[in-house]
C-alpha cells in the first residue's frame, strides 16, 4: 500500500501557501532585479518568451494533473491501490508524450513563433532556450498529480521551491554576465529565461526522489483489479481535455494579449517598436504585480478539488457543498485585501521596485489589482465546477470571457488616448464575464449553489476599511516624511502596509469574514482562534 501523509484541504492549501510566500520571494529576487538589469525594452523579450512558453506549458500539462489528482483521490476512497498505480503509470506515459511534441515545436520554429505571432523578432532566443523547460515540467505535473491525489501537497511545495530558487540562482547569474560584459537585449533576455528550464530539472529530480522514498506498494492487503490501459487513458481525457482546453485558451488570449499590444500599439496607436516595447515592459512590470494575490488562491484551488471529488465518490453531497462555499468565501477573504491593497499603493509600490518605469505604470497597477480580485474568484470558481465534474462548463466560460479580452484589447490599445491602458481594462471585463458564467454554472449544476451575500459581503466591508486605512496612514506617512528617495517611500510604505493588515485582520475578525471554524483546517488553527478570540 502507498504510504503517505495526508492533510485535510486547508491544511494542504496551507501547507502550498507557505510554499507560495517563499517562491514569491524568491520571485521578486529574480524579477525585481531582473527588470532593472534588463530595462523596459529587455524585459518586454522577456515576458514575451515567457507568454509563448506559457502557451506551450499549459498545452502540455493543463487539465491532465488535474485529472489525475481527480482519478487517484477517487480510486484511494474506494481503496483500489492498484488502480492508482496504473492510472500513474499511464498519465506519465500521456504527459512525456504531449511535453515532447511542444517542446520540438518550441525548439524548431522559434523564429517564427517570436517575429510572426509576437511582432517581437528579438524574442526568439529566449524561446529556444525555455523549450527544454516544457518537457521537464510536463513529467514533473504527473508526480505532482499523484501526490496531491493523495493529499499529500508536500512534495509540490518543496518541489516548487527547489525549482524557484534554481531559476534565480542559475537566471539572474546568467543575465547579470551577459549584460555586463555588453551583449544585447536578446543574449541578456534568453540567459534570464534559461534560469527557468534549470529549475525545472532540479524540481523533476527532487519529485522522483521524493516519489521513491514516500510511496511503496509492497504490502497491498486486498489487491484490485484495475481498468485497463485504454479505459484509464480514456477517463484521463475525457476529464482532462476540457480543462486543458479552457486553460491553453487562456494562454492563447495571453498570447494574443501580448501580440495585440505590440501590433495594435505600432500599427494604430502611432507608437514606434521601441516605444511600443517600452510601454509593454511597463505593463509586464505591473502584471507581476497582479499575478501575486493568484499565486495564494492558487494552492486552495488545487486542495479543494481531490476534497471535493471524494466526499462526492462517497455520496456525502452536503459536505461537497459546504467545502465549495467556504472555499470561494476564503478565497474572497483572501485575495480582495490584496488585490484592492494594491490598488490603493499602486503609485509608491511600483516606482519603489522598479527605477526606471514608465510613467504609465502606476495607472496599470491600479488597474490590474481590481483584475486580480476577478482572477482570483474565476479561479476558485473554476477549481469547484471542475470538483463536481463540470469541466466543460468552464470551458464555455473561458471561450466567452477570452472573446471579451481580445475584443476590449482591439478597440481600446488602438485608440491613441488609452493605448497600454486598455489592456487591463480588457482583463477586468474577461475575469468578470467569466466569474459572473461559473456563477450561473454553479447555480445550475449543484445541489447547494453558494450564497454570494455569504462569500462576499463581509470581505467586502473588512476590505473597504483596510483601504481607506491604507490610503490615510500612506499619505499621512509621507506627508510627515516628504519623502526625498526611495528608502523614505519604502517606510511610508511599511507603515500603511502594517496599519493596513492590523485593521484588515480585527474587521475581518469582528465581521466572522474568517471564523473560528475556518482556523480549526489548518495546523495549530484552534490555538491562533482561541488567542483572536474568534467566533
Amino acid at each position: 500500500m502507498a504510504r503517505s501523509k495526508e492533510q485535510n484541504y486547508l491544511h494542504g492549501a496551507v501547507i502550498l501557501t507557505v510554499g507560495v510566500i517563499i517562491m514569491k520571494i524568491l520571485g521578486a529576487i529574480y524579477k525585481i532585479p531582473l527588470g532593472n538589469m534588463l530595462g523596459n525594452e529587455g524585459y518586454a523579450l522577456f515576458l514575451s518568451s515567457y507568454n509563448v512558453y506559457g502557451v506551450f506549458l499549459t498545452l502540455a500539462t493543463a487539465g491532465l494533473p488535474v485529472a489525475l489528482s481527480r482519478m487517484i483521490s477517487e480510486a484511494n476512497s474506494q481503496g483500489r491501490h492498484l488502480q492508482v498505480r496504473r492510472v500513474f503509470s499511464v498519465s506519465q506515459k500521456a504527459f512525456f508524450v504531449l511535453g515532447f511534441v511542444c517542446t520540438l515545436v518550441m525548439l524548431l520554429f522559434p523564429d517564427w513563433l517570436a517575429g510572426t505571432v509576437l511582432h517581437n523578432p528579438d524574442a526568439a532566443k529566449s524561446i529556444w532556450v525555455l523549450a527544454p523547460s516544457v518537457l521537464l515540467c510536463c513529467i514533473t505535473s504527473s508526480y505532482r498529480g499523484f501526490s496531491q491525489g493523495h493529499g499529500n501537497m508536500i512534495p509540490t511545495t518543496v518541489g516548487q521551491v527547489i525549482e524557484v530558487l534554481a531559476k534565480v540562482i542559475a537566471g539572474l547569474a546568467l543575465a547579470w554576465y551577459f549584460t555586463s560584459n555588453g551583449y544585447d537585449n536578446s543574449v541578456s533576455s534568453a540567459g534570464a529565461v534559461f534560469g527557468v528550464t534549470v529549475g525545472s530539472l532540479a524540481a523533476l529530480i527532487y519529485m522522483i526522489v521524493s516519489q521513491h522514498r514516500n510511496y511503496r506498494y509492497d504490502t497491498l492487503a486486498e489487491p484490485d483489479v484495475p481498468d485497463s490501459d485504454s479505459v484509464i487513458l480514456k477517463n484521463l481525457i475525457r476529464i482532462g481535455v476540457p480543462i486543458a482546453l479552457g486553460s491553453i485558451v487562456l494562454s492563447l488570449v495571453n498570447l494574443i494579449d501580448s501580440s495585440q499590444c505590440m501590433g495594435r500599439l505600432q500599427n494604430a496607436a502611432g507608437f514606434s517598436y521601441r516605444e511600443a516595447k517600452a510601454l509593454y515592459g511597463t505593463y509586464g512590470y505591473a502584471q507581476t504585480l497582479y499575478n501575486l494575490p493568484a499565486a495564494f488562491i492558487t494552492p486552495l484551488t488545487i486542495s479543494i478539488i481531490p476534497a471535493i471529488a471524494m466526499k462526492l465518490a462517497g455520496g456525502l453531497k452536503d459536505e461537497a457543498s459546504k467545502i465549495s462555499e467556504d472555499s470561494l468565501r476564503i478565497s474572497a477573504a483572501m485575495c480582495l485585501p490584496m488585490g484592492i491593497g494594491l490598488s490603493v499603493l499602486a503609485d509608491p509600490v511600483i516606482r519603489l521596485l522598479y527605477s526606471d518605469v514608465h510613467e504609465s505604470g502606476p495607472m496599470l497597477l491600479f488597474t490590474l489589482g481590481f483584475a486580480s480580485v476577478f482572477v482570483c474568484m474565476y479561479l476558485m470558481s473554476t477549481a469547484v465546477l471542475q470538483a463536481a465534474g463540470k469541466e466543460k462548463l468552464t470551458l464555455i466560460s473561458i471561450v466567452i470571457g477570452g472573446a471579451v479580452k481580445i475584443a476590449v484589447n482591439y478597440i481600446l490599445v488602438g485608440n491613441p488616448d488609452i493605448n497600454i491602458y486598455g489592456a487591463p481594462i480588457g482583463t477586468i471585463a474577461c475575469y468578470f464575464s467569466m466569474c459572473a458564467m461559473n456563477y450561473v454554472f454553479m447555480c445550475r449544476s449543484l445541489d447547494k449553489a453558494p450564497r454570494l451575500s455569504r462569500v462576499l459581503l463581509r470581505p467586502v466591508l473588512a476590505t473597504l476599511i483596510m483601504a481607506a486605512v491604507a490610503y490615510g496612514v500612506y499619505l499621512l506617512m509621507s506627508g510627515i516624511l516628504a519623502p526625498t528617495g526611495r528608502l523614505s517611500t519604502a517606510l511610508d510604505l511599511c507603515v500603511a502596509i502594517a496599519a493596513a493588515v492590523i485593521a484588515y485582520a480585527v474587521f475581518a475578525i469582528k465581521l466572522r469574514a474568517i471564523t473560528a471554524e475556518d482556523m480549526t483546517l489548518i495546523p495549530k488553527g484552534d490555538k491562533i482562534a482561541k488567542l483572536l478570540h474568534m467566533k
